[in-house]
């Protein structure tokens, strides 16, 4: 039966992906606050995609789904290479306060980089749901052709970048002397958003016009339209509070205040509001969603064994290491995420690898440095047992578990049992929620509402409601079963 042929009617109300995709979307996008660029924006991306696929896609088989959910998770990870810390200064820091035309300027950088970020998410996961085959070597083909793209948009928008002598982009959203004509001290940053949108467009183009992917075109677009609410969206409680200081000098807030971390706040309001705008953007496109048959793989078990060594040399190095050589390369997200994809395209294994410890090992190592080396809040030894070789054996365990589970990868293999992915779904999200909430609430000093509260202890308690709505999704009935019908 075609993609083409097919129309589903699920019955899924409106509000389970909005309300479950908001509150993964919150609880990842603050998370990824604490550990930040493409790795941490991948918990977020994770954490909706799998909420998406439970509510869904219950019902398909595993390693279809496990291929969407680990598409959307890499490419949330490609805006990470965007600037975006004063163009948030633009519209809330001291001397832009009472300056109307700086704000509007930063809250309309700050909706196109947030629009792009989550605009590759919505399409790539749109690509894995949509019911179109993508190999192994199309996607090697489109993220060459994205890389391409990216080089082209950078040199027409966000070129000339010369602050030696104060030349910058005609189109700049970051620090600049338009704003600050007399700054000496002054340091813009390069923008990359020109680049990254011209990819996007491109990567757009490609799926909705020459393989007439419906979904992943929507979805992509909706997404656009989750980041273009949401960063904006986010900042302006930010730049509330910056701007309207002597608001929050009285009644509750006066106690309140001092503990609230708004910069994080900004991060969980962001990622509320485009996991819902990607949630309602699925659920209006539902009848669209049919994951391609994954039975069949391409790469060998030693091919996704030397990806799986490259990459995550490449990416040790650049998170953990000063090697100017591999940074300047492979701190791009768009190359960084070119290994990932061409792997989850064509390989059994690596769906699962990428959304189990690849995407862990990043965020459980920044765990172990803040707390065991920068901090000393416990021994060397401890902080390595206990943050980063425990969760990484558990993420490596699972991800070895369920690929075996869904069939050996051969032509006409027949699956093992659990035939539908409902099982590997709600494992996944119980474990990724809770794996990252706990790593993330030791990186916050476990701010217990009933201790002495710190400026973590707002955000701690969202998370910790977030993650107990998830876990009612996990353990609850699946919404995601489908009548399907020529």
């Amino acid at each position: 039966m075609s993609a083409a042929g097919i129309r589903e009617e699920r019955r899924v109300s409106w509000w389970a992906p909005v309300v479950f995709a908001a509150l993964a979307g919150g609880m990842g996008w603050g998370i990824r606050g604490q550990y930040g660029h493409e790795t941490g924006a991948m918990i977020a991306g994770l954490l909706v995609s799998l909420v998406l696929a439970l509510v869904f896609c219950s019902d398909r088989k595993p390693l279809s789904v496990a291929r969407a959910v680990a598409l959307g998770v890499v490419a949330m990870g490609i805006g990470g290479t965007m600037t975006y810390g004063q163009t948030v200064g633009l519209t809330h820091n001291p001397e832009f306060i009472g300056n109307w035309a700086a704000l509007r300027w930063g809250m309309l950088g700050l909706a196109i980089k947030g629009g792009i970020w989550i605009g590759f998410c919505g399409l790539f996961l749109g690509m894995g749901l949509g019911g179109v085959r993508y190999r192994w070597r199309e996607m090697f083909g489109l993220m060459a052709a994205l890389l391409g793209a990216f080089f082209i948009g950078q040199t027409l928008l966000n070129s000339p970048f010369d602050p030696a002598n104060r030349v910058l982009p005609p189109i700049y959203f970051s620090a600049s002397w338009y704003w600050q004509p007399d700054a000496e001290a002054l340091k813009p940053r390069p923008e990359y958003w020109g680049g990254l949108l011209l990819a996007l467009v491109t990567a757009l183009a490609y799926a909705g016009w020459w393989r007439k992917d419906g979904l992943a075109l929507r979805l992509g677009l909706w997404g656009f339209v989750g980041g273009m609410i949401g960063f904006p969206g986010g900042q302006s409680f930010q730049a509330y509070h910056a701007w309207n200081r002597e608001a929050f000098q009285q009644g509750l807030w006066a106690w309140l205040d001092p503990h609230m971390n708004w910069w994080n706040m900004m991060e969980t309001t962001f990622g509320t509001l485009m996991g819902a705008t990607l949630g309602l953007g699925l659920w209006l496109n539902r009848a669209r969603i049919n994951p391609a048959d994954a039975a069949e793989t391409e790469l060998p078990a030693s091919g996704e064994a030397g990806l799986l060594a490259v990459h995550l040399s490449l990416l040790a190095a650049v998170e953990f290491l000063a090697v100017p050589a591999v940074d300047s390369v492979y701190d791009l997200g768009l190359i960084m995420a070119i290994i990932p994809i061409v792997g989850i395209a064509g390989g059994r294994w690596w769906p699962y690898l990428a959304i189990f410890p690849v995407t862990l090992l990043p965020i459980a190592g920044k765990t172990l440095d803040q707390l065991a080396y920068r901090e000393g809040a416990l021994s060397v030894g401890a902080g390595w047992a206990i943050y980063f070789v425990l969760p990484m054996l558990v993420a490596s365990a699972a991800a070895v578990y369920f690929a075996r589970r869904s069939g050996d990868g051969r032509a006409g293999a027949r699956p093992h049992r659990g035939g539908d992915s409902g099982n590997f779904l709600r494992a996944s999200l119980l474990l990724s929620t809770w794996m990252y909430f706990l790593l993330n609430y030791a990186f916050f000093h476990f701010p217990w509402p009933w201790a002495q509260w710190t400026g973590r202890t707002p955000n701690g308690i969202i998370f910790t409601v977030c993650a107990a709505g998830l876990t009612v999704l996990a353990i609850s009935k699946c919404p995601g079963k489908a009548k399907v019908m020529e």
